[in-house]
């Protein structure tokens, strides 16, 4: 059974960058869609970006042309570098895995039923 787990969250100033990570365990993501999440405070988890495991990828409106949706089937992992951070970007960001056969069809939270634990990403203005 895939169980993921998310690191490199942090603190950063607004205009800066960080990169988080997410590491499968259990099986082999290849079968999974993998997608980035977050949550605000106060607010309903929204998605991010998502990632094929044929090499599509999909952004938020909020986040393209900012965020870079990273997959790496052979170390079992998934990447979000983030660019050009707001304070609205502050959230916990969570990946997730949908066994689809490495196709992804929506950020519906329900679709998802593996989820990491979460990192919190804090941007100060």
């Amino acid at each position: 059974q895939l169980k993921l787990a998310e690191s490199g969250g942090g603190s950063v100033q607004a205009g800066g960058s960080l990169k988080v990570s997410c590491t499968g365990s259990g099986d082999s993501v290849e079968r999974y869609c993998l997608a980035w999440f977050r949550q605000a405070p106060g607010k309903e988890r929204e998605g991010v970006a998502r990632h094929t495991s044929f090499g599509a990828k999909e952004y938020a409106k909020s986040v393209k042309g900012r965020f870079t949706i990273i997959r790496d089937n052979a170390k079992n992992s998934l990447y979000l570098e983030m660019n050009s951070l707001n304070p609205e970007d502050t959230a916990i960001y969570y990946c997730a895995a949908e066994r689809t056969g490495g196709g992804c069809y929506t950020f519906d939270t329900s679709r998802y039923p593996v989820w990491g634990q979460g990192t919190q990403v804090t941007v100060s203005s």
